[in-house]
Parts: structure tokens; C-alpha cells; sequence
């Protein structure tokens, strides 16, 4: 199983950027604790990073019948893009959005949430631990859709005569 974490803009300076609401943790540091489970848990990962609205839409679609599961971080992009919305959407991978702060309990406008909708699940305000977080619910629901495929790959087989 493989499972894409894309990372939208100015993630790739988390450590640098106002570490009272995003911590010291670098972005490259998130990615090899991801890395730790996915290698412990047999899920192949793949990191993404772009400040680029389109080559995040661009990258979602890309996981169609490559991915399982997408783990997103579109930061800003979160409270503007119907386009990144509609390529979850149109792609039908499990989606985790992942927020490090909290952004219930920031400014007004980050209260507006494009793509919740259509995601899977939300890990809001856990700092970097937020992504270990998605990644135990992404190992769960990509097991639950192997134990799905598996009953109903069981149910179509033909019964087998006494």
C-alpha cells in the first residue's frame, strides 16, 4: 500500500517560520518520523512539498491508481481552493488533512475549510505529532478497505460443491 504526503506553501520552512505557533520541528524531520512508521507498518511513502496551488492539484491527481491514501498539509491553500477541493474529490483516495495549529482558534478566515469536506478525516492542532496521528488513521482505514476488497473478492468467488 502506498500513501503520498503532499505538503502545501511555506511548510518547507517550518523550524524557521514563527516557531510559537508551528514549533522548531523541520519539515524534513516530520518526513523521516512518517518515514519510521511507514517502514515499520510495510506502507510504501512518498513526500511532496510545493508552494504552487496547481502542482498540489497536479500531484493529487497523479496519486490516482498509483496511491491508497493521501496524507495533505495545503496550509493556506485550505481556506481558498475549490481547484485542490475538487481534485480530492474527483481522485476518491482516502484523504487525511493534517494542520499543525490549531486553526479553529486563529484568525477569522482560517476558520474557512475548502477541502474538509471532502477528506477522509481531519488531525487539526496536534503540532507535528498531528502527522504521526494521520498516518495510525491512514494505516487504519487502508486496512479496512483490504479487509473490505477481501469479502467481496470471497463473496464472488463461486461456492465451492460438497
Amino acid at each position: 500500500m502506498k500513501v503520498v504526503v503532499i505538503q502545501g506553501p511555506n511548510l518547507n520552512m517550518l523550524g524557521v517560520r514563527e516557531q510559537a505557533i508551528y514549533g522548531p520541528m523541520k519539515l524534513e524531520q516530520i518526513h523521516a518520523q512518517m518515514k519510521d512508521f511507514a517502514d515499520k507498518n510495510k506502507i510504501e511513502i512518498e513526500f511532496f512539498q510545493s508552494n504552487l496551488e496547481g502542482e498540489i492539484v497536479d500531484k493529487i491527481q497523479e496519486c490516482y491508481g498509483e496511491a491508497q491514501g493521501i496524507i495533505l498539509n495545503a496550509a493556506a491553500y485550505t481556506h481558498t481552493s475549490i481547484a485542490i477541493r475538487d481534485a480530492i474529490a474527483a481522485v476518491g483516495i482516502p484523504t487525511i488533512e493534517v494542520h499543525i495549529s490549531n486553526i479553529h482558534r486563529r484568525e477569522e478566515f482560517r476558520k474557512e475549510n475548502m477541502i474538509a469536506p471532502v477528506c477522509a478525516s481531519s488531525v487539526v492542532g496536534f503540532g507535528p505529532f498531528g502527522y504521526h496521528l494521520a498516518m495510525m488513521g491512514m494505516n487504519q482505514i487502508m486496512q479496512e478497505v483490504q479487509a473490505m476488497q477481501a469479502q467481496q473478492q470471497a463473496a464472488q468467488q463461486p461456492q465451492a460443491q460438497a
